[in-house]
């Protein structure tokens, strides 16, 4: 197998003793970690033509679901409540979410996706599109089986 350049998004370490200069070289969870930064940056790049994120992305669709406090949505998707707040407002500014007043509860608010939101998430599901975002020079038994081990790290 030929041996892969460093890849363009992981600094190239001086050399010294104990540092793998070669991507062949390096532990895993670097490998996994370098892989991942790539795939989030295709990923956003992908996404901005809907001004969405790797972030804001997974709060679309929790509320394709129904409405949600902001806690329950920070909950869900594993980020403070400050970071909610702040993706909820950029939701906000493009018409993909809105809120309204919990009817329980003064101090919260309910927020729900609009039709604008509802219709970016159906215009970004392009299977094909997606999976080319990842694939890179992989062939098909490749990227098979990296999704298998995938799903079996992550489950």
């Amino acid at each position: 197998m030929p041996q892969s350049a460093p890849l363009p998004d992981e600094p190239t370490p001086a050399p010294g003793p104990g540092v793998a200069e070669r991507p062949d070289e390096w532990p895993t969870g670097r490998l996994l970690s370098a892989a991942a930064r790539r795939v989030e940056r295709a990923w956003d790049t992908y996404l901005a033509q809907w001004s969405l994120s790797h972030a804001s992305l997974p709060v679309l669709a929790v509320l394709a679901g129904g409405g949600h406090s902001q806690r329950e949505i920070a909950e869900h998707t594993g980020v403070t409540e400050q970071t909610m707040s702040r993706i909820i407002l950029g939701l906000e500014r493009t018409g993909y979410v809105r809120r309204y007043p919990h009817p329980e509860d003064r101090r919260r608010h309910i927020v729900e996706i609009t039709g604008e939101g509802f219709a970016a998430l159906s215009s970004l599901n392009v299977p094909d599109a997606i999976d080319g975002l990842v694939t890179h020079d992989l062939d098909e038994t490749e990227l098979a089986d990296l999704r298998r081990l995938l799903i079996r790290f992550l489950g």
